[in-house]
């Protein structure tokens, strides 16, 4: 009976790579290996072509000689004498595709496992809205696990070095068969390290690191606001036994501000007015974060006008832009009036409802809508 072409097998394309390969042969072999097949022939030879296929695929020698003369190339001798896939059973090649999801897979060379990356941490920072626009250097101490001292942070006693384990040989994994299936499971001599300590270190115990209160110098940037956040690599936990340190992320709360409300880049405040320069125009004095600068009000303004101050926001953290202050009018009401003055703003209101024109339009308009609506609801 003719082979099936391997390409076809395994459903890939004649140019396709190793990784798509390696996909294809995992999706196929969970579904055609015995172990999951009960006992049935016909799904049993097939998983041995896929597998056929595979071991061809993945290995670039076999792989150029079967492109050029096909399935010839590993007949009646052919790539060595030997045939092909000779000693390798269901459980090896299972292991190098899967290794990878269960932690280790094999390796060469005994490059062994290393200890696991340490923990990111998160500092929690408030600031004043001056300080977020201006940006500022702040020193923050964090307590956290830091590389051990006295061994270097390998946990081993002063003078003596961690041993490869004999139990995976550095790998941190151990292959465990059942039948034709392979699992990798972690190593339980090591535990995962690929390292013995046979004397640790006194002052770790043997873990790397020991806890420990950092100091640090943070340098927030000018423009920042509540949510960003300030990485700082490698500042997080230690590494057990050597491993790379995590990071430390300065998350920024600014606090709330007696005058300003921040919104992105745009700054807004309410400025209360006298009625009477509401009414006649004049020139007032309006806080910044510079300083204080003169805003022009023209006469008749009403309480709720905007008026916009370009470039007194907030300097973007991310570009060059800076924003504007928004100053929103508030036509503030006389209180605590002598006697004296009472008269002279009933006098005034006398004499303005005496004359023909209209010096309240909104008032005017206001009452000439409710007029028309009690009016409607009658017809």
């Amino acid at each position: 009976m003719s082979k099936r072409d391997y390409y076809e097998l395994l459903g890939v394309s004649k140019d396709a790579g190793e990784r798509d390969i390696k996909k294809a042969y995992k999706r196929l072999a969970m579904k055609y290996h015995p172990d999951r097949t009960q006992g049935d022939k016909e799904k049993e030879e097939t998983f041995k072509q896929i597998k056929e296929a595979y071991e061809v695929l993945n290995d670039d020698q076999k792989r150029a000689a079967y492109d050029q003369y096909g399935h010839a190339a590993f007949e009646q001798g052919g790539m060595g004498g030997g045939g092909f896939g000779g000693g390798q059973d269901f459980g090896d090649i299972f292991g190098d595709v899967f290794g990878d999801i269960f932690g280790g897979g094999r390796r060469g060379g005994g490059g062994g496992a290393r200890g696991r990356r340490g923990s990111d941490l998160r500092y929690n920072l408030e600031m004043s809205l001056e300080e977020a626009v201006k940006g500022k250097s702040v020193e923050i101490k964090v307590p956290t696990y830091v590389s051990c001292e006295p061994c270097n942070g390998s946990g081993a006693k002063k003078g003596t070095q961690p041993k490869t384990c004999s139990t995976c040989h550095g790998h941190g994994q151990v292959q465990m068969r059942q039948g034709l299936f392979a699992v990798q499971q972690t190593c339980p001599t090591c535990g995962g390290k690929g390292k013995v300590i046979s004397e640790p270190c006194n002052s770790c115990h043997g873990q790397g690191r020991t806890q420990k209160t950092k100091t640090l110098n943070a340098k927030i940037p000018a423009g920042v606001d509540t949510g960003d956040r300030i990485r700082l690599s490698g500042e997080g936990e230690a590494g057990e036994h050597g491993a790379p340190a995590g990071d430390l992320y300065v998350q920024v709360n600014v606090k709330e501000h007696p005058i300003f409300v921040r919104d992105e880049n745009h700054l807004y405040c309410e400025v209360p007015i006298s009625f009477a320069t509401a009414a006649l125009g004049g020139e007032i004095e309006v806080p910044t974060l510079e300083g204080k600068v003169k805003l022009k009000i023209p006469k008749e303004t009403q309480t709720g006008k905007m008026f916009r101050l370009r470039g007194k926001g907030v300097k973007s953290v991310r570009s060059n832009m800076t924003g504007d202050l928004m100053c929103k009018t508030v036509v503030e009401t006389p209180v605590n009036l002598t006697g004296d003055q009472v008269d002279l703003l009933r006098q005034l209101e006398s004499k303005m409802e005496a004359s023909s024109k209209k010096h309240s339009p909104k008032e005017t308009g206001f009452f000439d809508g409710v007029k028309k609506f009690f009016d409607d609801l009658k017809s």
